[in-house]
């Protein structure tokens, strides 16, 4: 097989390759196999018929077109291999030549890697958040504990933020009733910003047995852009008691013994969590500087795949596209240059890192590790998770070695946390809701 690369642009390359009559055997007697057992020919068995019988009654350019469609991959993925090319797009194939007796010839234009250079990572800086814990972040600590060991209490008031309040929901549209923005005995915390847009200031200040009234508009769903007239029946109100901050408290709460002690351990595991929160910034931070300090151009091809794999479906207006790019087109960037520090720096990915991520991932989309493992399997996507580990180990590489101060000018030591000493804390999880409706909460 012969084959020559030309560079067209920083980021695409055209291949040119011949595949000789006899190298293409192999896709030929594949396609002769895949023929034979779709095709059902009086006489013979189903994956039974002879390839002679299949040049007769299919035709010889049908085979040829299957076994082309075979070769191409198989051919072009071997001068890819053997070039070190880094493919970033699909492949735009031209097929220039088929012929039983000279083979096959075509060309492939792809977008690829280009060539760029790291910068030195102990030249980058980053400042971070002070790792401070104030008196108030500590009483808003132990307020939240001492809720949990709160007792409720009817009360013969206006509603206000805090309170729990007990209450039917009536949605209407056009006088039809709206399923989704309609139930009995809800259980709220007003101001908690718990329920749709709009409740909480509708809510606010209403007494038992009163009827408030407002009007939503959803922007996603079966109801988008639909105006509807949200009934809400107050049923009681209830507002928390809670136990004083004091030593009986502290032994009720905790395994301590005075309240003294059960602030200082507050304060303590919030000085622990800011240490993490600032590695988080530090990585994050870390990652921006090390894209402005590399100065690549994004292959537009790699770009485009992504959009239209997004878009296939029709959704989605013109912003949408447009932040979607801007998105992408970060999203690329980042992971060639963190491909090619791992190159660079020979990364690896052991068993055990991979193990941890599957664990991490599944437990995301709420899967046993194993059972996510083998979707992966499936789904032909084992090797995305091992690069996309090797990418985090790759910042992590970067992490190591960038200066880090936070806002007082105080040098940050991450070591500690990198080795994992600290509690690690997902601050990258979100909740994506599918509808403002979803986040109403249940009493029960």
């Amino acid at each position: 097989m012969k084959s020559a690369v030309e560079n067209l642009s920083p980021t695409r390359v055209k291949i040119s390759i011949e595949v000789p009559a006899d190298e293409m055997k192999p896709s030929l007697d594949a396609a002769y196999q895949r023929i034979a057992a779709q095709v059902n020919i009086p006489g013979f068995r189903k994956g039974k018929i002879p390839a002679r019988i299949i040049d007769q009654r299919v035709g010889r350019g049908v085979v040829l077109e299957e076994a082309v469609n075979d070769a191409i991959p198989r051919a072009l993925a071997e001068v890819i291999v053997e070039n070190k090319i880094f493919q970033m797009s699909r492949p735009s194939i031209d097929v220039t030549k088929l012929d039983d007796a000279e083979g096959l010839e075509f060309t492939a234009e792809i977008d690829v890697r280009p060539e760029f250079d790291l910068p030195k990572y102990s030249d980058l800086k980053v400042v971070v958040d002070n790792a401070e814990v104030t008196d108030e972040q500590v009483e808003e600590q132990l307020t939240e504990l001492r809720q949990r060991f709160g007792a409720l209490k009817t009360v013969d008031r206006a509603c206000k933020d805090g309170d729990i309040v007990l209450i039917d929901l009536r949605g209407t549209h056009d006088g039809q009733p709206v399923d989704d923005i309609t139930a009995n005995a809800l259980s709220y915390e007003i101001g908690s910003g718990g329920m749709v847009p709009g409740f909480d200031d509708a809510v606010r200040g209403a007494k038992t047995d009163e009827v408030r009234n407002f009007v939503f508009t959803p922007t996603n769903g079966p109801w988008s852009d639909k105006a509807i007239i949200v009934e809400v029946s107050v049923k009681s109100i209830r507002e928390r008691e809670l136990p004083d901050a004091n030593d009986d408290f502290a032994q009720l709460a905790s395994e301590f013994d005075t309240i003294a002690e059960l602030r200082s351990d507050v304060r303590e595991r919030l000085g622990r969590l800011r240490l993490v929160e600032q590695a988080y910034q530090a990585r994050d931070l870390a990652h921006d500087a090390l894209m402005e300090a590399v100065k690549a151009e994004v292959p537009e091809g790699a770009i485009q795949d992504e959009i239209n794999a997004h878009f296939e479906d029709g959704h989605g207006d013109e912003a949408h596209r447009s932040e979607f790019e801007l998105t992408t087109r970060t999203g690329i960037k980042s992971r060639m240059v963190l491909d090619k520090l791992a190159d660079e720096e020979s990364l690896q990915v052991s068993d055990a890192e991979l193990s941890q991520w599957l664990i991490q991932e599944s437990q995301r989309y709420g899967m046993a590790p194993d059972q996510f493992a083998d979707q992966l399997v499936q789904a032909g996507q084992v090797q995305g998770a091992v690069s996309e580990v090797r990418r985090v180990k790759a910042l992590s590489f970067v992490l190591e070695q960038v200066q880090v101060t936070d806002r007082s000018g105080k040098k940050i030591d991450l070591e500690s946390v990198l080795r994992g000493d600290e509690p690690i804390v997902d601050f990258d999880e979100t909740f994506d809701a599918e509808s403002d409706q979803d986040n109403f909460e249940a009493d029960e």
